[in-house]
């Protein structure tokens, strides 16, 4: 017989080795208790996020979700004792201002990250603006109302124009830096094979790394947006504050950030129930632009 033959019966005698999992293993057990820990750690990091939600729900949504919602959202901010009145000044200057910001710095920061991701990503220039984008990202966003304030609300006054441009500089920096990310995470392969197949560089950005890294550059907006719908300190140099809708972009625009701010410390409790409902429809609109955000940037099937 030969030597095959002689092994084999011992190897079929062997024990299979047991697969399954046992519960009180010692990897187990370890595995189940940092499982736990980290379940309990989610919990309690998102305490204070529905707590403000809830918070918000009650104290807000009572004027918000009333038969007054029409007043609510079109009407007037109310002067001292007045009752009723409502926030929409503040919507419309808010998504005005929002809308400057997007329309500036959107363009601007995806061509600065096409430079950045695709065509030069190592050169000197890229390297320094990179740095300076990351320098950006802890830049307080009061100093950016300083800037605009010296730039131009000393020279034209306080705008819509001057708010929005503040808050470009703020959105800037995440568009830029996401957008960058999400084109270099861009298969090296699929660009070769666009190159194999004779495309140019501006057809393989065009066709291939921008449709490829929307999600991510989706991504990018989103979070500036929503940060910039959200900012009141530069909007205090800039915008100032109005009781009036807007007619012109060149005025002293409304905003619900500013609103809420102004609000919420005065000794009127009609006004400091509209610095909820104001704070609560801050919270709807960003939501808004995430859930837009999201069905725009899913990878199509």
């Amino acid at each position: 017989m030969s030597e095959l033959e002689l092994t084999m019966p011992e190897e079929e005698a062997r024990p299979m080795p047991q697969l399954g999992r046992q519960a009180f293993e010692a990897r187990a057990l370890k595995s189940g208790l940092l499982t736990g820990l980290t379940w309990l750690a989610a919990l309690i990091a998102a305490v204070p996020l529905f707590s403000v939600i809830y918070l918000l729900l009650i104290r807000g949504g009572t004027r918000l979700f009333s038969s007054d919602f029409v007043e609510i959202i079109t009407g007037l901010p109310p002067a001292g004792f007045e009752p009723g009145g409502g926030i929409g000044p503040a919507i419309v200057g808010t998504l005005a201002m929002v809308g400057i910001g997007a329309v500036l710095s959107i363009p601007i920061g995806i061509l600065a990250a096409i430079y950045l991701g695709v065509l030069e990503p190592r050169s000197k220039v890229a390297n320094t603006s990179r740095f300076l984008a990351k320098v950006l990202t802890g830049f307080p966003s009061i100093m950016a109302g300083v800037f605009v304030y010296a730039v131009m609300v000393i020279t034209w006054g306080y705008s819509a124009w001057a708010g929005g441009v503040a808050l470009a500089v703020l959105m800037l920096r995440t568009v830029v830096l996401a957008a960058e990310e999400a084109m270099s995470q861009v298969p090296q392969r699929m660009k070769d094979a666009a190159y194999g197949m004779g495309c140019t560089r501006t057809q393989v950005i065009w066709k291939v790394v921008l449709p490829t890294g929307l999600p991510g550059i989706l991504t990018g907006v989103l979070l500036a947006v929503a940060g910039a719908a959200g900012e009141s300190a530069p909007l205090l140099f800039t915008a100032l504050f109005s009781n009036y809708f807007i007619s012109g972009l060149s005025e002293p625009t409304a905003s619900l950030s500013i609103l809420i701010f102004n609000f919420s410390g005065m000794p009127f409790p009609n006004q400091i129930e509209l610095a909820w409902t104001a704070s609560l429809v801050l919270v709807l609109l960003v939501l808004v632009f995430n859930i837009l955000a999201r069905l725009v940037g899913q990878p199509k099937v």
